[in-house]
């Protein structure tokens, strides 16, 4: 249900009158909501996927619209672009011998990111083995999360399992840095201790480029940091579909990275340097593995990052009303009930994740500095457990409620004022358990 005009009236007024007091001269306005989002989902981005001519518009788009907010480079960058590099790996060949017999190259999987190696000193590895009656999925996961040269000695009573695992790593993976000093061999054999050892590795590395969009508003505090983001990266075109095969990502994420580059006009043009350094990114390949997130987060000192706002498909009305937002992971840190006190007074209200069990605190960008202890929070609207259009060709601006979507970013641009004047500071993420 709608909220009455009137009610709608009060809330702009009071947040009007909130962001009077930041001094600020920029509003953000519906109009420009929309033409922005309308932007970055027209079909001459192509759907935005990674590694194709439209993520690229889509990256020069959102440049030009942090230069005319004003925003400064990030250190040691001479432009809004944090270019990096991703690797694609995929196996070519391997071969082993343990304690002098040949292994069948079918019973012997590899993982590595590098362009292989040699190992031929047992002293160098760790030798685990995975017997009969172990839990291979649980011991496969554990052996992953580690470092460090790892030979697995699988019994062969998981001969299936195996198959299955070794099928999925033979498609290849994507890294965002190479590292030869860190790999898995897993073997299927009825042995439980090796003495000699002689295994050979060879992948095909494939290198691409991605970037992010960066920029920032220094504070007086410029350790301390309050960072805004949303992926701008979407599904592209999907080949041999039938009817629309244009996936244009209107709410996931237009929607979020729109709110981002409002935010930071918005802030920028305060004339008053903020307590707080402010940053701003639209991450990319979000939809691919969350490439962006991962290489951004090795950019700075995840403990000067005070709280992030991951803003991720706001287009829509969320469950409890037009003017309401929820949060995930909202338990992990006061960073939900700070905002909740931010808005109190006004038509706005932010609430916990209603979809715990679809672990949507993990599934975004700001799963990647969570881990290293960021108060770092998605903020949503959209009824993901009924949504009809998400990852669907018919995400379109059509779908989106313009006047939600642009109160929305009001209501996060009051919110983080006490953040970013240096007033409330969110407790941290405990990483332990993170998965």
């Amino acid at each position: 249900m709608k909220k009455p005009i009137l009610s709608l009236i009060t809330f702009f007024i009071v947040s009007s009158l909130s962001f009077t007091s930041c001094q600020t001269p920029y509003e953000i306005t519906q109009d420009e909501v929309t033409r922005v989002v309308s932007t970055l989902a027209s079909d001459e981005m192509e759907g935005r996927m990674i590694f194709t001519p439209g993520i690229e518009k889509a990256s020069q788009f959102i440049q030009e619209e942090f230069k005319k907010a004003g925003l400064e480079y990030l250190e040691e960058m001479d432009s809004y672009n944090q270019q990096f590099n991703i690797y694609s790996i995929a196996p070519e060949s391997m071969a082993a011998t343990l304690n002098g017999k040949a292994i069948d190259a079918a019973d012997m999987m590899a993982m590595s990111n590098s362009e292989g190696f040699d190992w031929t000193n047992v002293a160098d590895l760790n030798v685990r083995t995975i017997g009969a009656k172990d839990n291979f999925q649980s011991a496969y996961n554990e052996i992953r999360r580690g470092t460090g040269k790892n030979l697995v000695l699988v019994n062969p009573a998981h001969k299936d399992i195996f198959n299955r695992y070794k099928g999925f790593s033979s498609r290849g993976s994507r890294v965002v840095a190479l590292d030869p000093d860190n790999a898995t061999v897993m073997v299927i054999s009825d042995l439980t201790a090796v003495s000699s050892v002689d295994i050979e590795v060879q992948n095909t590395v494939t290198t691409q480029s991605l970037s992010n969009v960066t920029g920032k508003i220094t504070g007086n505090r410029t350790n301390e940091i309050v960072l805004f983001g949303a992926h701008y990266d979407h599904l592209g075109i999907r080949e041999g579909m039938e009817g629309d095969n244009l996936f244009n990502g209107a709410n996931d994420d237009a929607s979020g990275t729109t709110a981002v580059i409002e935010l930071a006009k918005y802030f920028a043009a305060s004339g008053k340097k903020p307590e707080r350094t402010i940053v701003f990114v639209a991450f990319t390949a979000e939809e691919s593995g969350g490439y962006g997130s991962r290489h951004f987060s090795e950019q700075l000192n995840p403990d000067e990052i005070v709280a992030m706002f991951n803003i991720e498909m706001i287009g829509k009305g969320a469950k409890e009303g037009p003017n309401t937002a929820w949060i995930t992971g909202f338990e992990k840190s006061s960073f939900g009930k700070l905002l909740q006190d931010a808005v109190e007074g006004t038509e706005y209200t932010f609430y916990p994740d209603p979809y715990p069990t679809q672990n949507l605190f993990y599934r975004s960008d700001n799963a990647t500095l969570a881990r290293l202890g960021v108060p770092a929070h998605s903020i949503s609207t959209t009824q993901i457990d009924i949504d009809q259009d998400y990852h669907k060709a018919s995400d379109e601006v059509s779908t989106l409620d313009m006047a939600h979507m642009t109160n929305t970013i009001k209501a996060i641009a009051k919110a983080a004022e006490g953040m970013i004047s240096g007033e409330q500071t969110p407790t941290r993420v405990d990483p332990t358990g993170l998965r």
